[in-house]
């Protein structure tokens, strides 16, 4: 008897862990957007001028105007060629596909924005806590990434290249690796 039930145990098992994958398989496709790419992203604004509106077509207001090309944006939602993005300070609205760009920047810890201490991200010569700090960059300072490996990104700033910690920037998911 003792038999039948471990057999029955390791069946139960084998079945739980079938549909484990099952269900991780059918989140990773609801993770993608009707364009096929992932949901949700990071992309840049193309244009030095971009307008936010408050629904998916050129006939919905403008409720923010963005000055800064190369800005990181975070698509959360497709519809046809509109883009629903949120940026580093939570805003959320829809741009047209055609003024975002899959080039990647970041933002050095906006999250620490004008709270009145010394605060810095630190650029280091090497992928290592360790490593030389060659450039102290303030909180919401820009920067052009052009690699991550999950835990670190390589960046530009200002013209000085460095390492920066993937956990202090906004712009690249904790994990997220790309070249």
């Amino acid at each position: 008897m003792r038999g039948k039930v471990l057999k029955s145990c390791a069946v139960l098992a084998i079945g739980l862990m079938m549909a484990g994958a099952t269900a991780n398989l059918a989140a990773a496709q609801a993770a993608k957007g009707p364009s096929g790419l992932p949901l949700p992203r990071f992309v840049t604004l193309k244009s030095k001028r971009v307008n936010l509106r408050v629904g998916p077509s050129a006939d919905y207001a403008v409720s923010w105007l963005y000055l800064k090309q190369g800005l990181p944006v975070e698509i959360i939602q497709e519809y046809d060629n509109w883009r629903r993005v949120r940026d580093a300070d939570g805003t959320e609205g829809w741009v047209n596909q055609s003024l975002l760009s899959g080039q990647r920047s970041a933002i050095a810890a906006p999250w620490m924005k004008g709270k009145g201490k010394a605060v810095f991200v630190n650029m280091r010569r090497d992928a290592q806590p360790s490593s030389t700090v060659i450039a102290k960059l303030q909180p919401g300072v820009m920067m052009n990434i052009r690699e991550c490996t999950g835990d670190w990104c390589l960046a530009t700033a200002d013209g000085t290249e460095g390492w920066v910690a993937q956990s202090e920037i906004w712009g690249a998911y904790p994990g997220e690796a790309f070249k």
